[in-house]
């Protein structure tokens, strides 16, 4: 199988007509399938995929909608490993040589994406990850388009980069090379969020590539993941993040993990007590001593 798509949903019945039509409406010279795992919505998710399958009419789409119901052993893995199950279950169901990332309220614009990508890795096998440009749609209100820093004028990144920056890889914009006996490792499943994680893991200290088409769109709205989250609580999900992927990194990232580390810290200090200098410095260094901020 030359890809894999793997779409993630959990109550997205209002995009998922969008996402499968921008899966349905590619064009390649190569036959893919497209994993779907539905994280046991409460919505109509499930009705709205069995109903746009059923229809689908591209002859170069299989689809595998993974069985789950309460009480099966997926069910009892989720119970124990949280939302994360569903991203490991889905991708560790994917056959391809590549693997496509979507979320079920996201959606594709360009038909030839999956193509353009494909034709990239395929030529240049000392790239792991390709990606692109995307836009942005806040609360259905005009499209602007996501940075992506200036640190490279051809469009060519390091896992480094992301981390020395914020993530600029927007998950739909992602089609990576599958690792040789890819097994997602135990650790992964303590991280407070997936994408930055499997970036890590797949790119393998080889080049990720930024194609300057715009060919997909990042849905923001009032149900996402990290909308409602408070600022302390993103801050402590950067400093998990950093805690548990440190062990796996380059020395180089190391030294670059911690520097983020001092400022998520700063960050915690400040929220923890606004106005109260004194005291954030105190926190600080609590923080720094719990974190063993020195250490690499």
């Amino acid at each position: 199988m030359k890809l894999s798509v793997r779409l993630q949903c959990y109550n997205h019945a209002l995009f998922l007509e969008q996402a499968l039509k921008g899966i349905i409406d590619q064009k390649t010279n190569f036959p893919f399938e497209v994993v779907i795992g539905d994280d046991f919505s409460t919505d109509n998710s499930l009705e709205v995929i069995e109903k746009i399958i059923k229809e689908n009419t591209n002859t170069n789409i299989s689809f595998n909608l993974l069985k789950r119901e309460k009480g099966d052993s997926y069910s009892i893995e989720r119970e124990k490993n949280g939302r994360l199950q569903n991203f490991v279950d889905i991708i560790n169901h994917c056959q391809g040589k590549y693997i496509a990332l979507l979320d079920g309220d996201d959606y594709w614009t360009d038909p030839l994406k999956l193509q353009k990508q494909v034709d990239f890795l395929e030529a240049n096998e000392d790239f792991h990850i390709c990606f692109h440009r995307a836009n942005l749609l806040k609360n259905e209100s005009p499209l602007e388009l996501h940075p992506i820093p200036g640190i490279s004028n051809i469009g060519e990144y390091l896992f480094k980069d992301i981390l020395e920056n914020y993530n600029f890889i927007l998950t739909a914009s992602v089609v990576f090379r599958k690792p040789a006996n890819f097994i997602i490792p135990k650790w992964f499943m303590e991280l407070p969020f997936g994408d930055l994680g499997l970036y890590q893991l797949v790119s393998n200290n080889k080049k990720i590539k930024c194609l300057d088409d715009i060919m997909s769109v990042y849905r923001m709205h009032s149900n996402g993941l990290w909308t409602g989250l408070s600022k302390i609580k993103i801050e402590n999900n950067f400093l998990n993040f950093y805690q548990i992927i440190l062990p796996h990194l380059t020395l180089e990232e190391k030294e670059i993990v911690k520097i983020k580390k001092k400022t998520v810290l700063f960050n915690i200090a400040k929220l923890k007590f606004p106005k109260m200098p004194g005291l954030q410095k105190v926190y600080y260094f609590y923080l720094s001593k719990k974190t063993n901020l020195n250490s690499v």
